[in-house]
């Protein structure tokens, strides 16, 4: 019948409408996600080295599949950290109360004197020799003694307030004896070992003794002789033997 045929016809044609509806509602619904990502931090801030901390992405929706994937791929990355070095330590000086000897070399600094101020050499006498006031015994003294005693000379009849300051140029060297591969004189380094004197003379021979060996260590008063691990601290001067063992 007609009127029939055209309920059913009706029926159909809302049916189609509802899943055209629904599936066009599915489409919008699954829409790519959209990233707001806010500008880097301004030009002082980054000059200034004020951390920049980016804000995470703000993410609307959440898609899937490849428009996720392609909307991943544009997001900010991580910041990186930071590293910060740390100041390098000053260089260790010797000890203050080091005993002057022959071989030592100074730098004497009179102030306002560019003649006097120089390097010196202690002598095999134990001094060193100076302008206007001539040799100045520095043997068994201290730096800052030595200073003392040429500042108590300069003002007996040349400067009337002298400033005087005396610095170690270079150490007196030390002494490697025995079975070692170069044996010798070496420049003395601070901080020095017996181990790091064997190292400098080119290591120990093939039949060294490598446990202890004899320092021998001269001081105003005389020398003294002692048998020391490796790990021993050395002095300017010192002697070092290293032994033959018997097997």
């Amino acid at each position: 019948m007609p009127v029939a045929r055209a309920f059913r016809w009706s029926i159909s044609a809302a049916s189609l409408a509802a899943s055209a509806a629904l599936t066009l509602g599915g489409c919008m619904q699954s829409a790519g996600p959209v990233a707001y990502v806010q500008p880097r931090a301004d030009l002082d801030s980054m000059v200034y080295g004020q951390p920049y901390n980016a804000p995470q992405p703000v993410v609307v929706g959440s898609g899937g599949g490849a428009i996720a994937a392609l909307s991943n791929s544009f997001a900010s990355p991580a910041p990186m950290p930071v590293g910060y070095a740390a100041p390098m330590a000053a260089p260790v000086r010797y000890d203050s109360s080091y005993h002057l000897d022959a071989g030592d070399r100074l730098r004497v600094v009179v102030y306002g004197q560019e003649g006097l101020t120089n390097s010196y050499a202690i002598d095999a006498g134990g001094s060193i020799t100076m302008p206007l006031i001539g040799g100045v015994p520095a043997r068994g003294r201290t730096p800052a003694g030595l200073a003392g005693e040429i500042a108590a000379r300069l003002r007996n009849g040349y400067i009337r307030e002298p400033s005087v300051a005396v610095e170690i140029e270079a150490y007196r060297p030390f002494f490697i004896l025995g079975e070692v591969s170069a044996p010798g004189q070496y420049p003395y380094v601070p901080n020095m070992t017996v181990e790091s004197a064997v190292a400098i003379a080119g290591g120990f021979s093939p039949r060294a003794k490598r446990d202890v060996v004899t320092v021998t260590h001269t001081e105003a008063g005389g020398a003294m002789r002692a048998v020391v691990p490796l790990g021993t601290p050395l002095s300017p001067g010192d002697t070092v033997f290293v032994g033959e063992r018997w097997f």
